[in-house]
């Protein structure tokens, strides 16, 4: 794949937030860049409002002309794509040069310094800090991110191309792609079941990835996995760790330790443990580019978030709201660890969208145990995504199972309602589905109301 040879860029499924990033480089460096989605959404128009040509129906009616330049046209799509897509099909058929976005992100990274985030959970925040790590530290970076960072509102950053970060996606085993000379590996727990078929398959993928890093790479683990490399953990021996911790004002405060050095007085913004070891990982993988530990130190007291993690979208006295894309029962218990360890003995309130009719199957005992921690429940419909309905498997099938006293089914067109009824102290939007465009309608009518 010659990118000088490429003019045109087209993306069947260019709103997705990895597609999306990739879409923003090529439109950066001065490529004409296109595609098809589903559905309009706030990132589709960002993309449009920057000058690419966006539409919503499969039609090859709909492909413009200088996009059907077999010579000079990329074509790039997701596996999420269904085989029977009218515009794939016509591409392929035509002999353009179609490749998976894994494939594409491997091919522009690779002739950089590549740090690449794997893991079942925490990659997007993982990343996100590592990104903003660099950028502070005045790093030559390009970095394409699986969310929106608060810090830059955006989910591509292109500062040079010395330097990258990518999130290695295990779901179709993409990551498989990547060469990356330092990567971290957070967790490995079951999840794409779809894929993989079960826990041990997906682990023996993530070996494989580790097998992808060049000569001389790095690999950092998470203390407890099962995979050899550099560890790091919280209050425990390990190559890289924190210690000292305490909580003051919602902040943590603490010690980070490296092989080669101790950096007292740190402090991190964004609550939970699990955003604890992401940032301590991004921390040791940002060293690996050169900076000081002390100005890495600075930059991270400085990190604001990334959207839809962990997110505080109101915080009053009587009311803090929280939004949160965790879609798996191990993502649920980190957002349910960290709000009773900032905000103890307040009522919770979650509003939780399944997502993927297979996952909600496959994990149906692990969301029940999880979402009955909290006091109450509000239950949406499951978010498709790019599955067809599995029989017998329902928000209702699941609610079942959920052992919490105060519990119910929502619509969409109900949840404000619903939500004031209840009257909670702590409010949590949790899922990976379309939850988050209801986010800001109840924002607004909750601050309102306040």
């Amino acid at each position: 794949m010659n990118l000088k040879e490429i003019h045109n860029v087209y993306f069947i499924g260019i709103g997705g937030i990895g597609m999306s990033a990739l879409a923003r480089y090529f439109h950066f460096i001065g490529k004409e860049v296109g595609g098809y989605d589903k559905t309009p959404s706030p990132l589709t128009r960002e993309l449009e409002e920057m000058g690419m040509i966006i539409h919503y129906t499969d039609e090859v009616s709909e492909i413009k002309g200088r996009f059907r330049d077999a010579a000079t046209t990329l074509v790039v799509y997701t596996p999420a794509v269904p085989k029977d897509h009218k515009e794939l099909a016509y591409f392929t058929a035509r002999g353009f040069n179609v490749k998976k976005r894994s494939d594409v992100l491997g091919a522009v990274t690779r002739d950089s310094f590549c740090f690449a985030v794997a893991g079942t959970h925490g990659k997007t925040t993982t990343s996100t800090i590592l990104a903003h790590l660099l950028k502070e530290t005045k790093v030559p970076l390009m970095a394409f991110l699986g969310g929106i960072s608060e810090d830059f509102h955006s989910n591509f950053i292109l500062e040079g191309t010395t330097y990258s970060v990518v999130e290695a996606d295990e779901y179709d085993r993409s990551f498989l792609r990547l060469s990356p000379d330092v990567a971290c590996v957070t967790s490995m727990e079951a999840d794409h079941l779809d894929i993989y078929g079960d826990g041990e398959q997906l682990v023996q993928s993530f070996h494989e990835f580790a097998g992808k890093l060049k000569p001389g790479g790095k690999l950092f683990v998470r203390k407890g996995l099962s995979m050899k490399g550099l560890t790091y953990g919280i209050e425990e021996p390990a190559d890289y760790s924190i210690q000292n911790l305490k909580i003051s004002e919602g902040r943590y405060h603490f010690d980070i330790h490296t092989p080669d050095t101790e950096v007292p007085g740190v402090t991190f913004n964004l609550p939970g443990r699990h955003n604890l070891l992401n940032a301590l990982v991004a921390f040791a993988m940002a060293l690996e580019a050169g900076p000081t530990a002390e100005d890495l130190a600075k930059a991270l007291e400085t990190f604001k978030g990334v959207s839809r993690r962990f997110s505080y979208r109101i915080k009053r006295d009587n009311l803090v709201f929280i939004d949160d894309y965790a879609h798996h029962p191990g993502e649920i218990d980190a957002v349910y660890q960290a709000v009773t360890e900032m905000h103890p003995g307040k009522k919770t309130l979650v509003v939780f969208q399944p997502h993927l009719f297979s996952r909600t199957r496959d994990f149906a005992e692990g969301f029940a145990q999880s979402l009955s921690r909290f006091d109450s429940l509000l239950l949406l419909d499951i978010y498709p995504a790019r599955e067809l309905p599995i029989p017998g498997i329902t928000s209702s099938w699941l609610l079942e199972q959920v052992d919490t006293d105060e519990k119910s089914l929502v619509k969409k067109e109900d949840l404000i309602t619903e939500i004031k009824k209840r009257q909670p102290e702590i409010l949590i939007t949790m899922g990976a589905g379309d939850i988050g465009l209801e986010v800001v309608k109840i924002q607004k009518e909750l601050e309102y109301e306040g």
